[in-house]
């Protein structure tokens, strides 16, 4: 069971983000596309794993000090470090068969992500504002890799509320992170020392503020209208404002946005907005016949 937890698998739903161009193209239950795509999803996946567990290797004694952190394998002690780099070996390697198979381009994407978020692990995140850019590429990166991978072309509007969205997400896990070092006096992270919590407010109202615009520039951009043939996409705006209004609120209110995988399995309202959202989608996209009745 410890061996399964190194692997984290309950983050493997991020990397659901390679089928968000599928479905935008309208072409979600194309059977051998969503093929190609499970062995996509199964090759970020591995890969994703491997870089969880060299960080969990690197950040054995920071992650003893953390509330949550000391209970994951390496740092309670129920997994060696040797045993662990053995798992990263094992998934580094079946990570990169598995994307060989999907096609060499996406091999590519998938190779850069392992080494950009390996060179993360080894001291890029240390650099305040770099660590979580860092980690907002790794969300396009995957956008990127589903595209490649379903031979469906990847909008830039995409690319840009994607990014947006995983720096929201980013900032207001490290200011938890500052929150935690305010009542408690320790040091989670060495990037955390380039933050303080006015820097981390500031940052989140502003990024909120800028999704919200892109996202209805999105909606309303005349070339988004004739790609799926209606006007009313802007209907979907209300999902995203409550669904990032929830955050801010569990943000600010609850001071508790530690983990965003967390908080996507765990709270209903967030599950329920999203759910909403593709909903409305699938109905614009998949069911057109239906648009009279918006």
């Amino acid at each position: 069971m410890q061996y399964l937890k190194l692997l984290r698998p309950h983050h493997w739903v991020k990397n659901l983000f390679l089928f968000i161009p599928l479905f935008f193209a309208g072409e979600l239950f194309s059977l051998s596309t969503i093929t190609s795509l499970v062995t996509a999803f199964l090759a970020f996946s591995f890969t994703a794993s491997s870089i969880y567990i060299i960080n969990d290797y690197k950040d054995i004694e920071a992650d003893r000090k953390h509330p949550v952190k000391c209970k994951r394998p390496m740092a309670s002690g129920a997994v060696t470090p040797s045993a662990g780099l053995v798992f990263f070996i094992l998934c580094i390697i079946i990570g990169l068969a598995l994307a060989w198979l999907v096609k060499p381009k996406f091999l590519f994407v998938v190779s850069i992500y392992f080494i950009l978020n390996l060179l993360y692990s080894l001291g890029l995140k240390h650099i305040s504002i770099l660590d979580i850019i860092i980690l907002s590429i790794g969300f396009v990166l995957r956008i990127k890799a589903g595209g490649i991978a379903s031979n469906t072309a990847v909008s830039s509007w995409l690319i840009v509320m994607v990014f947006l969205l995983a720096l929201f997400m980013a900032v207001a896990k490290r200011r938890d992170d500052v929150l935690i070092k305010n009542e408690s006096g320790q040091e989670m992270r060495k990037a955390s020392k380039g933050y303080n919590m006015d820097f981390m407010n500031v940052v989140l109202a502003l990024l909120a503020a800028v999704i919200i615009v892109c996202y209805l520039m999105y909606t309303l951009d005349p070339e988004t209208m004739r790609r799926f043939h209606t006007y009313r996409l802007y209907y979907t705006t209300l999902f995203v404002i409550a669904g990032l209004l929830r955050y801010l609120q569990i943000t600010y209110v609850e001071n508790n946005t530690g983990s965003p995988t967390k908080i996507l399995y765990k709270d209903r309202f967030i599950q329920l907005t999203i759910a909403l959202w593709i909903l409305s989608f699938y109905v614009i996209i998949y069911l057109p016949a239906n648009e009279s009745f918006f």
